[in-house]
C-alpha cells in the first residue's frame, strides 16, 4: 500500500541508509537532522490510507455490521456516527473525514445511502472526494470511482442531482401559483419596516442615517420612502 518512488528512503531501508550514511562520515548532526526530515517527509507523502464512513439513522440502529465489513476492507481509520443522512447538517464525523482525507487515499462505505439520502447531498460529497484525488468504494455495491465505471457512477449522480433540483424548484413554483390562486399566497415576510423608514424621514434624518440605524441598504429607504 506505500510504495516509495525511486531515490528515496523507504521504512525497511531507513536504518540500513543511517548506518552507511555515518560509516561514510555523514554523522554530523546537521546532515542527522536533513536524513531524518527526509524520511518523514517521503513516507508522508507515499501513503495512501484506507478510511472507512458508517452511519446509522438512530441510536436503536447498530453500527457493528458496518464496522465489521470496514475493518474486513482494509479501513485503518473509521469515522462512525448514529445521525439521520437526509441532510448532511449535524453530520460531525462526515465533516471530520472529509477533513481528513487525503490525495491518493481511498474511502470505503458498505452502501452508498451510508453518505446520504439525497442525491444532490451525494453529489456534492462525491465531488469533494473527487476533488481532494480520495476514491470511493462500496463494499456491498459495485461502486468504485477510481476505474471508468465509477467515472460513469458520477457522471449519472450529476444528471440526477441536476433533475432532483429542477424538481425541487418546479413543485416549488408548483405550491406558489395554487396559494395565489386560492389567495393564501403572501410572499416573504417584508424585510424594511417602512413606518419606521418614514417615520424617522420625517424628523428631518437624512436616508444615510436611517439606513444605518435600521441596519438596512440606502435603496431600501428610498423604496420605503416611495411607497
Amino acid at each position: 500500500m506505500c510504495e516509495c518512488p525511486i531515490g528515496s528512503t523507504s521504512t525497511d531501508t531507513f536504518p540500513e541508509t543511517l548506518m552507511t550514511s555515518q560509516k561514510n562520515g555523514l554523522h554530523s548532526e546537521t546532515n542527522l537532522i536533513i536524513l531524518v526530515l527526509d524520511f518523514i517527509e517521503t513516507r508522508g507523502m507515499t501513503h495512501m490510507a484506507i478510511v472507512g464512513y458508517a452511519r446509522v439513522s438512530s441510536n436503536d440502529q447498530d453500527l457493528d455490521i458496518q464496522l465489521e465489513a470496514l475493518k474486513a476492507a482494509g479501513c485503518e481509520d473509521i469515522f462512525a456516527e448514529k445521525v439521520s443522512g437526509s441532510s448532511t447538517r449535524g453530520r460531525e464525523e462526515l465533516r471530520r473525514m472529509l477533513s481528513f482525507v487525503r490525495k491518493g487515499d481511498t474511502l470505503v462505505i458498505t452502501r452508498i445511502d451510508r453518505l446520504g439520502r439525497s442525491v444532490i447531498d451525494l453529489h456534492d460529497i462525491v465531488k469533494q472526494l473527487q476533488a481532494k484525488g480520495v476514491a470511493l468504494k462500496a463494499t456491498m455495491q459495485p461502486i468504485d470511482t477510481s476505474d471508468a465505471a465509477g467515472k460513469a457512477f458520477f457522471g449519472m449522480l450529476t444528471v440526477f442531482a441536476e433533475f432532483e433540483t429542477n424538481l425541487r424548484r418546479e413543485r416549488q413554483l408548483e405550491g406558489i401559483r395554487k396559494a395565489k390562486a386560492e389567495g393564501k399566497y403572501r410572499g416573504r415576510k417584508p424585510t424594511v419596516d417602512g413606518g419606521e423608514v418614514r417615520r424617522l424621514s420625517s424628523t428631518g434624518m437624512r436616508p444615510a442615517a436611517i439606513a444605518r440605524q435600521l441596519g438596512i441598504g440606502r435603496a431600501s429607504v428610498y423604496r420605503a420612502l416611495q411607497t
